[in-house]
């Protein structure tokens, strides 16, 4: 168990969170700046917390992919924007996606062993602003070799394996004997456990409006939603999915896996603050207690929560059985499936309020949102130890322990 990124950290404490609605690829959320969507949620996060922006002292921010000619000073931008203090650094992570909880343990060891007493943890990516790109051309264009590609598209292709994400996903499907009648079962169930816990759900998430976002010495940026909408205040991939309806869906990628239970591309963003108890407003949210990342096999990189999971339970001296919620991301059906069989564990622990194939899957905002859900879960239930989990493209997975203090 030597293998892999693990820390434990004894007085850090999630404060609170918030995050925006995710909204489909190409809706209303389609102009906006990821910036400018971790701005929203850093805001919310920063008043929900009940803390002084003063007693931040980093912003650790991810968005897997550029999606603005300033993406380069997104972290600053969101912190500057969000009120901190000007001393105040800031960076970006990317650890694709699991960038947001990637975000929460360098939140924590920061915390832990760089002397600062909180942190803002933030995830936001405009999968509908990834752009239309050409790596080639700098020095000139050769007759008939113009190459600009989706690279939404291409970048779903671990060039390593030779597979896609979603090929990976088949490759598991083969490899535990999944069929499609059991992934789109998984997908119905996640579709109605999302509209069953819709008002449950509604509690992390701040409306966004058009406004403007203002400093002094700076120059405003903001939201501008289209003329139509005034408002955006729920998730918008969330609907009734039957399986009567998902099983009539044709193959993506040529087996068990469909665009209905795949996870949403949706636009959002995520934030949370994170600091030892002493510095917390009112009682937090649970404590953050340890997490994990490790390599796995390229090609079949869904399973990757596997072995984070299993490693972050022998470190932190707990079993399976100790742990009352567990949220894993849905990638796609199939990786989900594979990871409860193979770790053996119940559906009833798992993913209980809906997942990403109905949620949708922003990458860098992802697991800032399941570690937040799986915090109100906690309280919500009065249940004590979860874990959120996700695999990650190019073969790693990530994991981290949250404990409900009050349980």
């Amino acid at each position: 168990m030597s293998q892999g990124l693990f820390a434990s950290w004894p007085d850090v404490w999630l404060f609170d969170g918030a995050r925006t609605p995710f909204v489909d690829y190409t809706g209303a959320l389609a102009l906006v700046s990821p910036t400018d969507l971790g701005i929203k949620a850093a805001r919310e996060a920063i008043r929900r917390a009940g803390i002084e922006p003063a007693a931040i002292g980093t912003v650790i921010a991810g968005s897997v992919a550029q999606a603005s000619f300033d993406a380069y000073m997104l972290p600053r931008h969101i912190g500057l924007y969000a009120g901190l203090p000007q001393e105040v650094p800031a960076h970006l992570v990317q650890r694709v996606c699991g960038t947001g909880i990637e975000a929460l343990m360098q939140g924590a060891d920061a915390i832990t062993h760089r002397g600062i007493a909180a942190a803002l943890c933030v995830g936001a990516e405009s999968m509908s602003r990834n752009p239309i790109a050409a790596y080639t051309h700098r020095n000139g264009f050769r007759l008939g070799q113009v190459e600009f590609r989706d690279f939404l598209w291409e970048a779903l292709l671990d060039p390593a394996p030779g597979r896609t994400m979603g090929e990976t996903a088949e490759a598991l499907a083969e490899r535990f004997g999944i069929s499609r009648e059991e992934v789109d079962r998984f997908a119905a169930q996640s579709f109605a456990r999302a509209i069953a816990a819709s008002d449950f759900r509604a509690g992390e998430i701040v409306p966004v409006v058009s406004e403007v976002f203002a400093r002094d010495g700076l120059a405003d940026r903001g939201i501008r939603l289209p003329r139509s909408t005034a408002e955006i205040s729920a998730d918008t991939h969330v609907r009734p999915s039957p399986l009567a309806v998902l099983e009539k869906l044709p193959p993506a990628f040529g087996g068990v896996q469909t665009g209905g239970n795949s996870s949403a591309i949706v636009d959002g963003a995520a934030a949370a603050v994170i600091g030892r108890r002493d510095t917390a407003a009112h009682p937090p949210l649970a404590r953050l207690v340890a997490g994990v990342a490790i390599g796995c096999a390229p090609g079949i990189m869904g399973i990757g929560p596997v072995s984070a999971i299993e490693t972050l339970l022998v470190r932190a001296g707990l079993t399976l059985d100790a742990i009352d919620r567990v949220e894993i991301n849905e990638a796609f059906g199939a990786q989900v499936l594979a990871c409860a069989r193979a770790l053996d564990l119940d559906e009833a622990r798992l993913n209980v309020n809906g997942g990403a194939i109905a949620i949708g899957h922003p990458l860098a905002a992802t697991g800032l949102r399941l570690t937040l859900t799986l915090a109100r879960e906690l309280r919500r239930s009065g249940r004590r130890f979860g874990i959120a989990s996700a695999c990650i493209g190019g073969g790693q997975g990530i994991a981290l322990l949250v404990e409900n203090t009050e349980a």
